[in-house]
């Protein structure tokens, strides 16, 4: 099953065809985390088809309640926003929205401003990089495929985000250096760590139990953000002591290996390494990130190795990649 899902999940990277469209319902329990950090702003989802983008239902729907000033969408190669975009068009659109005019609290359509884009909508085009540079904070599901380049352009405009990507964007190096250097953190996530996506493009593998007509499944995403939330600031709980006969070292890094989160011990000051899924109950008060080390990951392990070899070797073998963390509280 998992290795199913991993081969559908490579088969949208490799076709660029990971439009994978988010349900209102795990919209909605996110965003309600970042309530606060909405008011006065300017939201944009730089990629999204309002048709079945969620994220503009969700936005123009709770426009007023937000305080938001203004909602912008681009679209993709659509001009004509009542008909699913099929990439037939030259140009695109981008919409709108600054809020509800005849008190019904409804985006009626005469409230949507609709206008022309002289190009296909590419969130890297530059009239699409100038309506970025309106936007206080960008929400959106962008393509799993491009993720790497879509985060490096909010870095480059200094963005605030609330975004989707797959688990394993951890392991990148643009990605990593933003999460060590705590210029990006991990939302409060999906149930299960995994989401159905509305696509039909591929086939759902997901368990007769789990299945959702029209819609994917897809283990592994998160979401990945830079607005402070409370989960951010709460201290994962320790109940482990330390000991040599339970924590193997590595052959090549001074730093003893932790299989489970839970079972970081409370008591270890030196280097840790942890699985990748840690940053799920990161707290940057309570530890640092030392490092990244993987098989195909050099330079980040932030310690040195002792044979020159990269990633995480055990008694010869190498296993699973790791993030090194270090106890603040213990190293104060």
């Amino acid at each position: 099953m998992k290795n199913a899902l991993n081969k559908n999940l490579h088969a949208a990277k490799n076709s660029k065809k990971d439009e994978f469209y988010t349900q209102l319902s795990d919209i909605e329990k996110e965003l309600r985390h970042y309530k606060d950090h909405f008011k006065g702003k300017v939201v944009l989802c730089n990629c999204d088809d309002p048709r079945v983008s969620n994220f503009f239902h969700y936005f123009s729907h709770n426009f007023e309640d937000l305080g938001l000033k203004k909602l912008i969408t681009t679209c993709y190669k659509n001009q004509n926003r009542d008909f699913f975009s099929k990439h037939t068009s030259e140009h695109a659109i981008y919409l709108e929205y600054t809020g509800d005019r005849d008190g019904n609290k409804v985006p009626d359509p005469n409230e949507i401003g609709i206008q022309h884009l002289k190009g296909d909508g590419d969130f890297r085009s530059d009239e699409c990089i100038e309506l970025l540079k309106q936007a206080d904070i960008v929400v959106t599901n962008p393509p799993f495929s491009l993720f790497r380049e879509y985060v490096g352009q909010l870095d480059t405009y200094d963005k605030k985000f609330i975004i989707i990507g797959h688990q394993n964007a951890i392991t990148y190096k643009e990605i990593f250096k933003l999460l060590r250097d705590n210029k990006m953190w991990l939302g409060n996530g999906f149930t299960g760590n995994a989401a159905h996506f509305i696509n039909k493009s591929y086939e759902d593998y997901a368990t007769a139990g789990d299945h959702k007509e029209g819609m994917i499944r897809v283990s592994g995403v998160a979401w990945f953000t830079n607005l402070e939330i409370s989960k951010r600031h709460e201290d994962l709980v320790l109940y482990k002591n330390y000991s040599p006969d339970e924590y193997a070292k590595y052959d090549n890094y001074e730093a003893i290996n932790v299989d489970k989160t839970k079972d970081i011990p409370m008591d270890y000051a030196g280097v840790m390494g942890v699985p990748i899924t840690f940053l799920d109950k990161y707290n940057p008060e309570q530890f640092e990130i030392v490092g990244l080390i993987a098989g195909n990951i050099k330079g980040l392990a932030g310690i040195p190795s002792a044979s020159g070899k990269d990633g995480p070797y055990i008694d010869g073998r190498l296993r699973y990649g790791r993030i090194l963390i270090r106890n603040r509280k213990l190293n104060k």
